[in-house]
């Protein structure tokens, strides 16, 4: 079953590239007391997710802030050099966006946002969707049909929605 409105977000280890390599990173603690927009899709480098999905949380970044969210969370089923290199080529690293990566998609599939597309090579990914929790409880959530679009799940409906 999919995450929704009231849910409490599972702990999940994710890692981050820090200053001297990959850190794990408890979601948990990221989450507790603080407001965090939280934003998953399929994979770093792919197309919609690389024109589209992160881009518009670049936008909106400002909007968020002024809203009270504390942070703007990527989260992908990808390795965090990975995920490192794609926050640096889009531009999300110096806009203030973070990017976890969900290395062995235990995140993704705790709350039920997996899928699996073998012709196009992409196994256990996350569906394309955004959130808001407060202290880690789901408020908003908006997730796309296919993970090919991006109309429901970008940061401008997301914003719009709180």
């Amino acid at each position: 079953m999919s995450i929704s409105v009231g849910d409490t977000l599972p702990n999940a280890t994710l890692y981050l590239m820090g200053e001297e390599g990959p850190e794990s990173v408890s979601l948990q603690d990221k989450l507790k007391g603080r407001k965090v927009v939280l934003f998953a899709l399929p994979g770093a480098y792919t197309g919609v997710c690389s024109t589209a999905h992160v881009p518009s949380f670049i936008r909106t970044k400002g909007d968020f802030d002024a809203k009270g969210v504390d942070e703007i969370i990527c989260v992908s089923v990808n390795d965090p050099f990975v995920m490192k290199a794609w926050a640096d080529a889009t531009g999300a690293t110096e806009a203030g966006l973070t990017f976890l990566g969900d290395a062995q998609a235990e995140f993704t599939k705790a709350v039920g946002m997996d899928f699996t597309a073998p012709p196009a090579g992409l196994i256990d990914r996350s569906q394309r969707y955004a959130l808001v929790a407060e202290d880690g409880v789901v408020q908003v959530i908006h997730a796309e049909e296919s993970p090919g679009v991006c109309d429901i799940s970008g940061g401008e409906a997301l914003r719009d929605a709180m």
